[in-house]
């Protein structure tokens, strides 16, 4: 579900709050009144998840050295000014200040909703991308991001931490949809570059002349080129199957100029390659060797077994959240469909089929099984995936039975033993076998 945006009005007048407050709250929106901008500033700050609605004549701090205060806070927080006939010169100031917009009494109502709504979802963006350079710049939220425990993404957070720490290039390979980007994000993030610039490009979005001149220069608009950019940081150049030759000996040349450790860090992506074809065939054998002495390989989601379940189970509450409705509830029968799905297109594809199930949910139509079978028909001939002793299957939906169970009951052992008819001592070794704690779910 999105998240819910505040209002907070300002005014002096009790009677003029009350009326913003009212109609404000009738179109929806969570609202909360102060009678003076000292009285609001003690509860406005930083990151405020909202808007502000405030008059600029006031007593006291009036509306204009409020907004003042409020940019200097946070600089993205939205204002909506409320001002007096023939204040107008005053409101054209405020905007210059930094205000959202203004509304010159008396305003229509409709127009104080159409622009709050603005101005909520201005900050719903603001607010989220900030959220997002947060989480690209820690790395232990990052590595939580990477949830799976199979042998396969075990290696994975090692090698992660591992090259991360290493501070020499690096070369992640692997199929569609596998999280290299994220991987990419996680190695800068857990390195000792996390406080330097991160950038990435993808290699196969420009011609090489712009992909040349972005990289090394000149830029026509003046722009700092990335090699100079990411000096100290690193430099995640996507799709680096698509650099042209020539493209690669200027990278080769500037890898080769560099002292150790690197000014700039280069993580190199790879998308796209011919079953048929190394790495080897497809970079020049000198830049291979110098960005392949580092590689991680992301593992395919057909290869992670019980994984697959635990990503459905977290992706479609996280659905069902957004869209406020239920998760759909997993039967064996599904579990092991789930399971033995090829999965072309990896995470990306599971992400995908968990949100379409959640809706499906939503409407209490289809299955799990027809989105798989659709999903495969559309992507042909599909990869082959191993088949499973049935004691893997029944393992495997067992430790998401237990895990969702605890999740739904946050983690009250006795409302699990309950709706699952375990003993204590059972469900204790059953929790011991999958590595379930406690812990995880209060």
């Amino acid at each position: 579900m999105a998240r819910a945006m505040k209002v907070a009005i300002v005014d002096d007048e009790a009677d003029m709050r009350q009326s913003i407050s009212q109609w404000l709250a009738l179109s929806g929106f969570e609202t909360e009144t102060y009678s003076s901008a000292e009285e609001a500033l003690k509860k406005i700050g930083a990151d405020y998840p909202g808007v502000v609605v405030s008059d600029i004549k006031m007593p006291g701090m009036d509306g204009m050295a409020f907004l003042k205060r409020l940019m200097s806070l946070d600089s993205g927080l939205p204002v909506i000014m409320i001002t007096g006939h023939g204040d107008v010169p005053m409101a054209v100031e405020a905007m210059r200040v930094g205000a959202f917009d203004f509304l010159e009494k008396p305003f229509n109502p409709d127009r104080m909703t159409e622009l709050t709504k603005k101005a909520t979802q201005n900050r719903r963006m603001t607010l989220d991308s900030r959220a997002l350079r947060r989480e690209l710049s820690d790395g232990s939220m990052l590595m939580k991001k990477l949830i799976g425990t199979s042998a396969e993404m075990e290696r994975l957070r090692e090698d992660i931490l591992d090259l991360g720490q290493a501070d020499g290039h690096v070369l992640i390979d692997g199929e569609t949809g596998t999280g290299k980007t994220l991987v990419a994000h996680a190695l800068h993030a857990v390195g000792p570059r996390a406080s330097k610039k991160f950038v990435s490009i993808s290699c196969a979005a420009w011609s090489e002349d712009q992909l040349a001149a972005k990289l090394f220069g000149p830029m026509e608009d003046g722009a700092v080129p990335l090699v100079e950019e990411t000096r100290g940081g690193t430099l995640c150049l996507e799709d680096i199957e698509s650099l042209s030759h020539g493209l690669q000996s200027r990278l080769l040349t500037l890898i080769n100029d560099q002292s150790s450790p690197p000014e700039t860090r280069v993580i190199a992506i790879v998308n796209e390659h011919a079953p048929d074809k190394t790495l080897e065939d497809i970079l020049r054998p000198d830049l291979f060797y110098r960005l392949g002495a580092l590689t991680i390989l992301c593992p395919p989601l057909r290869a992670r077994g019980e994984d697959i379940l635990t990503l459905f189970t977290r992706l479609s509450e996280q659905f069902a959240e957004e869209y406020g409705c239920d998760a759909p509830q997993v039967a064996a029968q599904e579990a092991a469909q789930l399971l033995q799905a090829p999965w072309p297109g990896n995470v990306r594809q599971l992400v995908n089929i968990a949100e379409r199930a959640v809706l499906q949910n939503r409407r209490g139509s289809g299955s799990i099984a027809s989105l798989l079978m659709a999903d495969n028909e559309a992507a042909g001939p599909a990869l082959t995936t191993e088949g499973k002793p049935l004691k893997d299957y029944v393992e495997a939906f067992e430790r998401m039975l237990i895990d969702n169970t605890m999740r739904r009951h946050k983690g009250s052992i006795v409302a699990v033993m309950d709706e699952l008819c375990l003993p204590r001592r059972t469900l204790n070794e059953k929790m011991a076998k999958y590595s379930l704690s406690r812990s995880d779910y209060t």
